[in-house]
């Protein structure tokens, strides 16, 4: 009887011995690693993540995340900037700009006074880069400002044109919308008035972003994406398919998704291609951006997304065309963020030339940048993936 107790005794000491082994080996292994493998991301881990990244505790379940106002960081001015002057004997300045073309996919949506204001800036991007160029738009709008909800209908216009540009143009991440001002000088002759426009800075001391005070900083900026640019293209193949693969896959393995959402450049196409972190517009911007130099068709898209957790939050992606049609490409979810292992084919793949059968489910596009601003369109999305 002894003897037994003291097997079963024995029997119970080597299996605490084993156990407490495997607690310090998994302690070691963490400390050495960096890696948990006792217990999934937790609710604190997943709040740590502000935004639109999707991350995963292991490859078949994704974290939750917090939402993010995306909208309200793209700095597209909602109270229209305008500001007004009299003079009675200034001079008009005569400009035309009916000689600048311009195809793109949020221009072709505007009318035709949008697109004056449009191509203006448009004509004028390079002298721009300095801050304080002053864009002159003459006396075209006279007629419009001469209604009495002129001044609301031009910064309608105005507005509009801004946020088509902007979208339309992820190369000019160097200008600030919000530090534009549209200026309108009346000169009064006897009974007779008419508009001068014109868009500056303000008493702003410029209208760059935050992150440059000149041009010369401007301009290295520029050169530092168009070499990134520049580089891909040079890889590129006459498979249009391979192209935007490769694309696809510089973006998911050069970018980290950016955690702190102010940080310098985290929205634009400098974060994403030279500084290697930003959130999701910066994906969606730099897929754009080196796209638009393929000659592939693309567009970014605005919306809601919805995680698996159900949660739903601002998030940015894009349209692409392929072969006639068009698919969707979330760069940003296929870059997941990965706690305790590494991303699979699955996961990278995910989001990639995906249909609105497949990707309505979880992606709500909208045509309203901005609350008081114009519902644009989108293209017409395959169903099916390619």
């Amino acid at each position: 009887m002894k003897s037994k107790f003291t097997s079963i005794l024995m029997f119970f000491i080597i299996l605490a011995i084993i156990g407490a082994a495997g607690i310090i080996g998994i302690t070691i292994f963490k400390d050495i690693f960096g890696i948990n493998i006792l217990e999934p991301a937790s609710e604190q881990e997943a709040e740590n993540f502000d935004g639109d990244a999707y991350y995963y505790n292991s490859e078949e379940e994704y974290a939750s995340s917090n939402d993010r106002k995306t909208l309200e960081k793209l700095e597209i001015p909602e109270v229209k900037n305008i500001r007004s002057s009299n003079a009675s004997n200034s001079n008009q300045t005569s400009v035309n700009y009916d000689n600048v073309n311009v195809n793109k996919y949020f221009y072709n949506q505007l009318n035709n006074y949008s697109q004056t204001i449009y191509k203006a800036i448009e004509s004028n991007k390079e002298q721009m880069k300095t801050g304080t160029h002053q864009v002159d738009l003459g006396s075209t709008f006279t007629s419009v400002l001469s209604r009495d909800d002129g001044q609301e209908k031009l910064g309608d216009y105005f507005q509009s044109a801004i946020e088509a540009y902007f979208y339309d143009n992820p190369d000019v991440f160097y200008l600030s919308p919000s530090k534009m001002y549209l200026n309108i000088e009346t000169t009064t002759r006897g009974s007779k008035k008419t508009y001068n426009v014109f868009i500056n800075n303000g008493e702003a001391e410029n209208y760059l972003i935050d992150e440059f005070n000149s041009k010369a900083q401007v301009d290295a900026a520029v050169d530092r994406v168009s070499r990134v640019r520049n580089n891909l293209i040079s890889k590129k193949t006459s498979s249009v398919y391979d192209n935007i693969k490769m694309v696809h896959n510089y973006l998911i393995d050069n970018i980290e998704y950016d955690k702190d959402v102010n940080s310098r450049n985290t929205y634009d196409i400098y974060g994403a291609l030279v500084n290697g972190k930003c959130v999701c517009e910066g994906y969606a911007k730099a897929f754009k951006y080196i796209l638009d130099g393929m000659g592939i068709e693309c567009t970014l898209v605005i919306g809601k997304a919805t995680n698996s957790s159900g949660k739903s939050e601002s998030h940015a992606w894009n349209y692409v065309k392929l072969d006639g049609n068009y698919y969707a490409v979330d760069c940003t979810w296929d870059d997941p963020i990965v706690i305790g292992g590494v991303a699979t084919d699955s996961m990278r793949y995910k989001y990639f030339l995906k249909g609105y059968g497949e990707m309505n489910k979880d992606h709500f596009p909208s045509g309203k940048f901005t609350e008081d601003g114009m519902e644009f369109s989108y293209p017409a999305v395959s169903y099916t993936a390619y």
